[in-house]
């Protein structure tokens, strides 16, 4: 009974007009996209689905230690291509990238060490992706690998107008000195043997969080350590001597985690 009834829905639907069946896919166009602050010029990339004629969710993306190279731009063109227009921000100025763990080092703690002008890049780049024809600027959402997991973390914490805040292998290090309400959702994905990582202040982090108002949720996957979602790490690792590792399964639960938290904050 179940081979005729499927038998006969292929045959009704090989009948139908080639075009009923025709859908047009994602066309995502990534572009360098500059916006300035305190004089100085800061050139991050923005992808969306160029097919789409309706104002989308916007979703700002912080790039890890090393600068905004190739994997955060994939990261916008993976979201893009699900509908979001994704900005990966440029937290150096000028599209500068580290070739070396020395400098990431130094560029990274140079912004964490001064909040009040990373957060002026940072609403900076927000005014500027709202303003966007392609984005819904009433739904925005943040998320950041590494040490740009560590600087949206930071944003909830200040109370920027973001409504999630996602964290991959994020450093936990406060920055903001004084916290503000945040009535957003926070969702921090951490490799549960992440030396890097230090576990209490990733607890103080989200205790702070929840005192704050925002809803917060941890979550560490076995046998993950850091950069567990960038597939370079095993050659980073390999070539500085560096504690990274990439985890596809870790990867793969984390990345659909944080799909799920932006629907639920930005669709619903």
């Amino acid at each position: 009974m179940m081979g005729r009834l499927l038998l006969a829905m292929f045959v009704s639907l090989m009948s139908l007009p080639l075009w009923a069946d025709e859908v047009v896919g994602p066309h995502v166009q990534g572009e360098t996209f500059e916006y300035t602050t305190g004089g100085q010029t800061y050139k991050g990339y923005l992808a969306y689905n160029a097919s789409d004629d309706q104002p989308r969710p916007g979703v700002l993306l912080v790039h890890e230690w090393w600068g905004l190279n190739d994997y955060i731009k994939h990261r916008a063109d993976q979201l893009a291509a699900l509908g979001f227009v994704a900005l990966a921000v440029d937290m150096y100025g000028d599209g500068k990238v580290a070739q070396h763990p020395d400098d990431a080092k130094a560029f990274s703690s140079q912004v964490m060490q001064d909040w009040p002008a990373a957060r002026a890049r940072l609403d900076a780049a927000l005014a500027a992706l709202r303003q966007h024809p392609a984005v819904d600027g009433d739904h925005i959402a943040a998320m950041g690998y590494c040490f740009g997991g560590g600087v949206v973390m930071n944003m909830a914490l200040a109370g920027m107008p973001i409504d999630a805040a996602i964290s991959f292998h994020g450093s936990p290090t406060q920055a903001v000195s004084q916290p503000q309400p945040f009535d957003g959702l926070v969702r921090i994905y951490n490799g549960q043997d992440d030396p890097l990582v230090d576990k209490q202040a990733l607890a103080d982090m989200a205790a702070t969080l929840e005192k704050d108002g925002a809803k917060v949720r941890v979550v560490e996957y076995p046998g993950a350590t850091h950069a567990f979602t960038n597939p370079d790490a095993d050659a980073l690792a390999k070539e500085f001597d560096l504690p990274l590792g990439y985890n596809a399964a870790a990867d793969a639960a984390s990345w659909q985690a944080a799909l799920l938290t932006l629907d639920k904050a930005l669709n619903q």
